[in-house]
């Protein structure tokens, strides 16, 4: 007999899926939600904005009143589920995706609320066997996440943003965590033997995970040496795919990492490169085959008698660098480099533009019937090849971006930034 599911989770799935990175359902997935939400927090959380929302605004979704629905609202939040940020008398909210996000913080969490091994299990279930949710994720033209090249192996220029020790110098609060990534294989019988407290959160959800005890605040002198430890120990950095207010930065191995492994399930067609690439000199080069060794997607192969990097492959994180004792590896700028998004709310409206979704994150109130209609005019019409070609284009996609900073949709998202400028 198939797994029995209560309509909520079925509703709660809906709502997730509107989300550009899109969550699959399947058996796995509704375990998966039956451990993180109750019955009733699914079904309220199925009615949930996917951009920032007030108490007031949950009040009016939920049809509640306002102490019932920040019971609700807090209940979640200290599961990791909600992300609640404040400013001066501003407190928001906003439904974390699943990764990054509250998948990763239900693994992070020390203090025993969920069963990780039960978790990792279904996490590997969903994600790796299932198949699913990592073509959606993980194949998004625009991805969530992106490699911070080694930059002390750089001798051309390299901009802040490539930076990992930028977005500690810069961030107005860090946390340390467990590695979601290396947990999850230590319950299934798969870890390496890499250390698991790497990953680090910054500035507003860094906040949120430190006031529900998700995740530790740590300095950036702290963040620094573990940023130094982990690069020594040929870690890749692995993080949010945006130039400013940066959310989080992993140190992955490429035998467990879930975006490294995907990279290399899915035929190297997912784009997570920096803008470098590893050369290497043959002529100094003593096939020692170290470099082989420590790549983490592969890239690198003995062909020939000669030592060769596949650009192509190659997401330039450095790592070969840093372990070639006879420094025949130089890492270069590509000459095709990628866009990376300004910020959060412009990749995610990109990422909906690219998977035809834009239409949820503009009318997302999902029990109105109006909001229904033009939201599936707007489905249709984005959709059609004219429309379709048009949003593809950089310009048009850049012009639709600012017009929507500029209107009511954003509006939390910029008081909130503004707040971490400042910071």
């Amino acid at each position: 007999m198939g797994h029995i599911t209560s309509k909520s989770y079925y509703d709660l799935q809906k709502r997730l899926d509107k989300s550009a990175q899109g969550v699959p359902e399947s058996e796995s997935l509704y375990k998966i939600l039956e451990i993180l939400f109750t019955e009733k927090e699914a079904k309220y959380a199925s009615k949930l904005p996917i951009k920032f929302f007030t108490v007031k605004d949950a009040c009016k979704r939920f049809k509640l009143g306002i102490s019932e629905t920040k019971e609700i609202l807090n209940s979640l939040a200290d599961k990791g589920i909600l992300l609640d940020f404040a400013k001066g008398d501003l407190q928001a909210y906003i439904l974390a995706p699943p990764m990054a996000g509250f998948f990763e913080f239900a693994l992070m969490r020390t203090d025993g609320k969920f069963d990780r091994k039960i978790l990792s299990e279904l996490f590997y279930n969903y994600i790796t066997k299932d198949g699913f949710f990592d073509k959606g994720l993980f194949g998004l033209k625009t991805p969530s996440s992106r490699t911070y090249v080694h930059e002390d192996k750089i001798k051309s220029e390299i901009l802040d943003y490539e930076k990992a020790s930028n977005v500690i110098k810069t961030a107005s609060c860090i946390t340390l965590g467990i590695c979601y990534c290396r947990h999850k294989m230590f319950h299934i019988g798969k870890a390496c033997d890499m250390p698991q407290e790497t990953c680090m959160t910054f500035n507003n959800v860094a906040k949120s995970l430190v006031k529900h005890g998700i995740a530790k605040e740590i300095s950036k002198k702290q963040a620094m040496e573990i940023l130094d430890r982990c690069r020594k120990l040929g870690l890749v950095q692995l993080g949010d795919n945006v130039q400013e207010e940066v959310n989080w930065l992993c140190n992955c191995c490429g035998c467990c990492c879930e975006p490294l492994l995907a990279y290399k399930r899915l035929k190297y067609k997912k784009r997570i490169n920096s803008n470098f690439f590893a050369k290497v000199d043959n002529s100094n080069c003593t096939k020692c085959k170290v470099c082989i060794k420590k790549c983490p997607v592969d890239a690198i192969e003995l062909k020939n008698e000669k030592i060769w990097v596949d650009a192509d492959k190659c997401i330039g994180c450095g790592v070969c660098s840093r372990f070639c004792h006879s420094f025949s590896i130089k890492i270069l700028k590509r000459k095709k480099t990628i866009d990376v998004p300004k910020d959060s709310f412009e990749r995610f409206i990109i990422n909906a533009i690219e998977e035809g979704k834009i239409q949820n994150y503009v009318f997302d109130n999902y029990e109105l019937w109006t909001n229904e209609l033009l939201r599936h005019f707007l489905g249709v019409l984005v959709k059609l090849p004219p429309t379709k070609l048009l949003f593809a284009q950089k310009q048009l996609k850049s012009r639709f971006i600012r017009s929507l900073r500029k209107s009511k949709y954003s509006d939390i998202f910029n008081k909130l930034y503004k707040e971490g400028k400042k910071n």
